[in-house]
């Protein structure tokens, strides 16, 4: 199978955005990272998350302005951390002969990371954007990782972690390239 790559979208939806952590400048690199993408012919897949707060329909479920999906990009629902469990995100990357899938979105230590392994574990190389993911911001103090620590962190366990048959990359979104990628 050729190596063809994917741009996945996590759960930047307003009400998320609005407590996110460098909120504005993860939406401009991921926005940068869409025009990018669509400009290369690789697809867009959009994640977004429902659950308590985050009710279809609502302005707080939609997807941000800057981010919204156009009418021909997949957009798969969830409500796990997951966004493989239960949803058709596997299937829609394999109809789309997706073999490496670039990792951005909303929470880092949560939904960006329990998709980023679950992708390897479903045979996925992954790209995980240094300035395409953040979490919420939160005080210095407390048994949470300040967003800057938690966000340095989780970029450095995935340049270590160590998955067999799989690649696994941690670029700025500058140097994600998409003509290269697939």
């Amino acid at each position: 199978m050729p190596h063809a790559s994917a741009l996945l979208v996590i759960d930047m939806q307003n009400t998320l955005v609005a407590i996110a952590h460098r909120a504005a400048e993860t939406v401009a690199a991921i926005a940068g990272l869409r025009e990018r993408a669509r400009a290369a012919g690789v697809p867009i897949v959009t994640i977004q998350h429902r659950g308590d707060g985050l009710e279809p329909g609502t302005e707080g479920w939609r997807i941000v302005p800057e981010l919204a999906p156009a009418g021909d990009e997949e957009v798969v629902h969830k409500t796990s951390a997951d966004s493989f469990l239960d949803t058709g995100l596997d299937k829609t990357l394999r109809a789309l002969g997706v073999t490496e899938v670039v990792v951005t979105g909303f929470a880092t230590e949560i939904c960006v990371d329990t998709t980023a392994r679950q992708a390897l574990s479903h045979r996925y190389d992954v790209v995980l954007v240094v300035d395409g993911h953040t979490t919420s911001v939160r005080p210095d103090a407390g048994d949470y990782a300040a967003p800057d620590r938690s966000i340095a962190h989780h970029n450095e366990i995935f340049r270590h972690l160590d998955f067999p048959g799989r690649s696994i990359r941690v670029l700025p979104a500058s140097e994600v390239d998409f003509a290269v990628l697939s």
